[in-house]
């Protein structure tokens, strides 16, 4: 089958690899109709983690079940199905307390799997023809039959639920006033859903045009780092109070900004802690690691940061971070979208057949061109 294989650094090229097969009896295999390209896969693609040449790409999967193991009792053949990014057991005590982003069996040694990759267990990625999803009874969820709301289903695999898992770290609130650093998808979908919870205003940090554009459609406020100090523009606009909540949806790869494209892992974290008001709770989402070989400086390359602790104490600050537990959401979020509630797919900014994975993945890189969030099909 094609797969969409991690060459090296920038480098992304559809090959010939094995079909997945049935190696337990809770698995089946599934035909892939849509994957989609992460932010998060950008780590590995630009060489920012510790992958190696030959993964098989691709965490947010989608299809038609092709095949399934003697031991499934839920899930036939020919179910359209979205899996969490997430690889979950669903018996493990973090799986029974809802944890299932912290799996302890489906990677031994290291609490959480998911597809295709690093350092997140030995299961290969959806950007291809077919994958293997073992637990499937956990880890499918059912879709209504035929090709409908196609695009915002894939949503369901991570970005949908993480930017609504930063809500939750938040504790966003019917008329809470939310900042998000960063309008990409994950940003957009975390704005998105704190409008959905009832948040009375939403301001939404970056300085890609486009993106910023997404985020004043959907009713929230943008602020363009680029024009100065977003904290100020913030506090400018709700009576020098801040908000009552934030959310960092970029992660450790933040730009220092000030017409510079130089790095600065903690700048989004420390301009939450200026952004939200005294007692107020910060959500976490972003991706942050505990190793970055590209990181500016040798603290960084270990993971460690430099975060104003003093003044997030001062201040009396709250705050929740991890990656998101899938199924925590999807299923209520899956239900919003088949009832018109919620139509995440504005975020999508192109369809493409999966062999313009590596152009989808230079121009994704780039921020050129509109692209936000690319749906591949196989």
């Amino acid at each position: 089958m094609k797969a969409v294989v991690y060459k090296g650094p920038f480098e992304v090229a559809v090959e010939d690899v094995e079909n997945p097969t049935i190696q337990h009896p809770n698995d089946v295999i599934v035909r892939i109709t849509s994957t989609a390209i992460c932010g998060s896969d950008l780590h590995m693609y630009e060489g920012r983690t510790a992958a190696e040449p030959g993964i098989t790409f691709g965490h947010e999967n989608m299809g038609i079940v092709a095949e399934v193991g003697p031991g499934v009792t839920s899930i036939k053949e020919g179910d359209r199905v979205v899996m969490p990014f997430n690889v979950a057991c669903g018996f493990c005590t973090n799986c029974v307390e809802g944890f299932t982003g912290y799996c302890l069996t489906v990677n031994p040694g290291f609490p959480g799997g998911a597809y295709g990759y690093v350092a997140m267990g030995p299961w290969k990625g959806g950007q291809a023809e077919y994958l293997r999803v073992p637990y499937a009874d956990f880890n499918c969820l059912k879709l209504p039959a035929g090709t409908e709301h196609e695009k915002d289903f894939v949503l369901l695999a991570d970005i949908f639920p993480t930017g609504y898992h930063g809500c939750e770290l938040a504790q966003v609130r019917p008329g809470d006033s939310v900042t998000v650093y960063g309008a990409g998808p994950v940003g957009l979908m975390a704005a998105y859903s704190a409008l959905l919870r009832g948040a009375r205003k939403v301001f939404v940090v970056d300085r890609v045009a486009e993106r910023l554009q997404k985020a004043q459609e959907i009713g929230a406020v943008p602020v363009n780092f680029a024009e100065g100090d977003p904290v100020e523009q913030i506090h400018d606009q709700t009576e020098g109070m801040g908000t009552d909540k934030g959310i960092d949806a970029v992660g450790y790869q933040a730009s220092a900004g000030g017409g510079t494209d130089r790095e600065e892992p903690a700048t989004v974290l420390n301009a939450l802690i200026r952004t939200v008001r005294a007692t107020g709770m910060l959500g976490i989402p972003g991706l942050y690691v505990p190793s970055d070989p590209g990181a500016p400086d040798e603290a960084a390359k270990q993971g460690m940061l430099m975060v104003a602790v003093g003044k997030l104490f001062e201040k009396g600050l709250k705050l929740g971070t991890g990656q998101c537990n899938v199924k925590r959401y999807n299923r209520q979020l899956r239900d919003m979208i088949i009832e018109g509630r919620a139509k995440p797919s504005f975020v999508v900014s192109h369809e493409l057949p999966l062999d313009q994975a590596p152009s989808a993945y230079d121009k994704f890189d780039k921020r050129i061109e509109g692209y936000t969030k690319v749906v591949l099909h196989p």
